[in-house]
């Protein structure tokens, strides 16, 4: 997290926009590998975490394994990074936290197109530098793939407990994150990184 104090009437984070303005933008392929890395950290970081609460007491900690942690996994990445981190869906469990903007839908599409034609959805990602009305931004999208483990929560109706159900019930009342089978695109990581404002 950046701390702002003034020093001669500038601040930190103004000084470190005037250093991001002259510096050039490294190449897309060294941006690739960084987003991937960063995504890779958050990946292992929730699989961890998941694998702790199953464990511990099964897919109805997973849960909230996921509605509580996994954000928080984010927003330390995002911190750390000074990039946008998070995890996105055309299906989202939560609509808040988790719903595609325009790009990350098309790229979303595009990973289902790709999955459907035999791509393994573990390898399918997508980087590009991006135009928008606020500045330059790059961006980054790495598939998640629906594993077994993923059916207790993720699954069609056979594979979901009625606990499940009902504590997917009450924790999200407008879930749409279930019917996945293994091998689908559950959703993606996404990165935003900016590069030069307007």
């Amino acid at each position: 997290m950046i701390k702002k104090f003034s020093w001669f009437g500038l601040s930190l984070a103004a000084a470190n926009a005037c250093v991001q303005a002259a510096t050039p933008t490294p190449p897309i392929q060294t941006m690739t590998r960084e987003a991937r890395e960063v995504a890779g950290a958050l990946v292992a970081q929730i699989g961890g975490e998941l694998k702790r609460a199953f464990e511990f007491s099964g897919p109805l900690r997973a849960v909230v394994v996921c509605r509580y942690s996994v954000p928080e996994l984010s927003s330390n990445l995002a911190r750390q990074t000074g990039w946008r981190v998070s995890r996105v869906s055309l299906r989202p469990r939560n609509p808040t936290l988790a719903m595609p903007d325009p790009w990350e839908q098309q790229v979303l599409a595009n990973f289902d197109l790709r999955a459907a034609n035999g791509e393994p959805a573990a390898g399918l990602e997508f980087a590009e530098v991006v135009d928008e009305p606020a500045g330059k931004y790059f961006r980054y999208m790495k598939a998640l793939p629906v594993a077994e483990i993923c059916l207790a929560c993720h699954g069609p109706d056979e594979t979901r407990s009625d606990a499940i159900k009902a504590q997917l019930a009450t924790e999200y009342p407008h879930d749409r994150a279930v019917d996945y089978r293994v091998g689908d695109v559950r959703g993606a990581v996404t990165i935003k990184r900016p590069l030069a404002a307007r």
